[in-house]
């Protein structure tokens, strides 16, 4: 990552108070980037936000979907730099509120997306959507960026929206300005401090830890597993490159080499291992709505255009996630686990496709 860049760099950052958001606000500090947020409070208990130290307070907390909010945040902070990580990121959740997960992912996009019209200095948008955004027939094909859009469920499709909304703002409004604005699909992201509801690591935590046996309900379904600094780093990265190079490609896919995409039902196995402990009770598939059976990504726009290099293996992945869990656990801070992942990253040698999790496995 190029310090030199970041540093001074004012970033808008939205979901700073999610997942990925906390860790993205605590490598971005580490890069010397002055970091404003734009989400609503943190959702679980506990909250990765939280134990960072990062608090919850103030100008940052504000609901996407207020538009007047928005561009009142917007004008305050003049951002250089947009990462747009806010939505409501569930698809089981999306069945359940529909029509707020459209509010939030599309009309949260185009409050943004309008709002950051009015400034004058801005150099980069990158507006992170999902893996999910592609139309899939199962075919057993890994999606690539010219791929059809679609989206059987209501998350996956307000996803594959606000690419076209994003898509509409940049030829409509920002293509005559030197501003770069792209779209990032990512994998399923794994790694220490995630606790929302309906996503397989976080789980399997919460299952074994109280010594409950996990429910599984698609275990033979296949994902492009990875932990969450991959995709981060190829959103700094992105960034980075649209501030030079506002004509760059309009959508990259951040996923893991295919070698290291997974069943549900091998991941657990992984993640059992490295917890030392716990049940599991697979399905057959056929519990609750739709989701997808098979997803992998193709990267190789990501890897030409930005180097992007997937570095750790799953095996290397499930086993940090699970040591950082045991860690906290035990005592740790969370701060300086997440750091000490950030550093090991950043300066870590890429795994050999498929050996590491072939070794677990």
């Amino acid at each position: 990552m190029n310090e030199e860049f970041w540093s001074g760099k004012r970033v808008l950052l939205t979901g700073h108070t999610g997942f990925k958001g906390s860790w993205l606000k605590l490598w971005l500090e580490e890069l010397g980037a002055e970091v404003h947020g734009l989400a609503l409070a943190p959702r679980t208990e506990p909250a990765l936000h939280s134990l960072l130290g990062h608090g919850a307070e103030g100008d940052d907390i504000i609901d996407i979907r207020d538009r007047v909010a928005v561009t009142n945040r917007v004008v305050s902070v003049k951002p250089d730099i947009v990462f747009h990580l806010a939505a409501q990121a569930l698809v089981r959740a999306s069945y359940r509120d529909p029509v707020g997960t459209y509010e939030v992912n599309v009309s949260g996009t185009v409050n943004l997306l309008d709002a950051l019209r009015l400034l004058p200095d801005l150099m980069a948008v990158v507006v992170v959507t999902t893996d999910k955004v592609y139309h899939n027939p199962e075919s057993g094909l890994a999606f690539m960026e010219s791929d059809p859009l679609g989206g059987h469920d209501p998350y996956s499709a307000s996803k594959a929206a606000a690419e076209i909304v994003a898509a509409s703002y940049r030829t409509s409004f920002f293509s005559g300005r030197s501003v770069g604005i792209a779209t990032a699909r990512a994998g399923n992201v794994i790694g220490g401090g995630d606790w929302a509801e309906d996503r397989l690591i976080p789980d399997a935590v919460r299952a074994w830890t109280r010594g409950e046996v996990l429910q599984v309900r698609r275990p033979r379904a296949v994902r492009p597993w990875q932990h969450v600094l991959e995709p981060l780093g190829g959103y700094i990265d992105l960034a980075e490159r649209l501030a030079g190079a506002p004509g760059a490609a309009e959508a990259y896919n951040f996923g893991p080499d295919h070698a290291e995409s997974a069943s549900v039902g091998a991941v657990l196995k992984v993640a059992q291992k490295h917890f030392g402990s716990g049940e599991m009770a697979f399905g057959d598939g056929m519990d609750g709505p739709h989701e997808a059976g098979y997803l992998v990504l193709d990267s190789a726009r990501a890897k030409a255009d930005l180097g992007y290099r997937p570095r750790w293996g799953l095996s290397e992945t499930v086993a940090r996630t699970m040591k950082w869990y045991k860690a906290l656990d035990a005592g740790g801070i969370a701060r300086d686990l997440c750091l000490g992942d950030i550093r090991d990253f950043a300066s870590g040698e890429r795994a050999a496709p498929g050996r590491m999790f072939a070794k677990a496995g």
